[in-house]
């Protein structure tokens, strides 16, 4: 059984980041582990939460399971909370990293054009450190295109120019990258590139008007589940496409769509 650790938050209402992920990589047959970056009451589509940093725990975390030896066989970080926390988690990981274990990175940082309230320069900066010895990384085109110091473009973008993105997302360190949310030629696409066969993919979808905080978790939990099966990446991003696909328009005429999506209830789709 293949173990991943989730470094990511913990909500305790709503099926987001670390509790939308546990029961998909679970059902997939994943031993899943997990550091929480922080515990937050419950989804922030709600307008008010309580959260709590936890990375003073997280500090005195990683070297006890140095100690005792703990290894994984692939780590996904989620949203990190501060820079100081950033430079942990960037340790860790490039430590990890020259040990042989994969790095999935989802660097939550922002969308629509924009960065979450709390994302400071200085995070976008270190993200960049994470993105540089992850195997993967899965931003959406927001944060692709902070990452690289790209304008964003409202209206989208060429084929060529989505190329270029990923070539400078590339030239940051990561060797397979995966950008969602991308409008390219007028096309609603998720792009990628795998490096194990150096090839470049565009897989198109129709939006759905509906929308659900933790379709992003939800998308990389499957992708992650089937990478760690051995699926390989262009076929790992389209059974992660379909299943948030079908969840979001099974789930689309909910009445409180903050919570999240009904995981539990539609595993059977994996």
């Amino acid at each position: 059984m293949k173990q991943i650790l989730l470094i990511n938050d913990m909500a305790g209402y709503g099926k987001v980041a670390t509790a939308a992920m546990l029961p998909i990589l679970s059902y997939m047959g994943i031993s899943v582990y997990n550091l929480p970056t922080a515990l937050v009451s419950n989804t922030l589509d709600y307008g008010k939460y309580n959260i709590m940093e936890t990375t003073d725990y997280m500090a005195g975390v990683f070297p006890v399971w140095k100690e005792l030896g703990f290894h994984f066989d692939a780590i996904a970080t989620g949203f990190i909370v501060s820079e100081r926390q950033a430079r942990l988690v960037a340790d860790y990981c490039k430590e990890q990293a020259h040990l042989g274990t994969p790095i999935l990175v989802d660097p939550i940082m922002g969308d629509d054009g924009k960065l979450y309230n709390s994302v400071t320069p200085d995070r976008v900066a270190m993200m960049r450190e994470m993105v540089a010895v992850a195997d993967l990384i899965v931003p959406n085109y927001t944060e692709a295109a902070y990452l690289t110091g790209t304008e964003y473009a409202s209206k989208g973008v060429s084929r060529q120019q989505a190329v270029v993105l990923i070539d400078a997302l590339r030239g940051i360190g990561a060797k397979s990258v995966v950008v969602t949310s991308m409008k390219v030629d007028g096309q609603d696409v998720v792009a990628g590139y795998n490096h194990n066969c150096g090839q470049y993919f565009f897989l198109p979808f129709t939006m759905v008007a509906a929308h659900f905080p933790g379709t992003g978790d939800t998308f990389s939990a499957v992708l992650f589940g089937h990478l760690l099966r051995g699926d390989k990446l262009e076929l790992s991003t389209q059974a992660a496409m379909d299943a948030v696909g079908s969840m979001v328009a099974l789930n689309k005429d909910n009445k409180d769509k903050n919570c999240g999506l009904p995981i539990e209830k539609h595993l059977g789709l994996l």
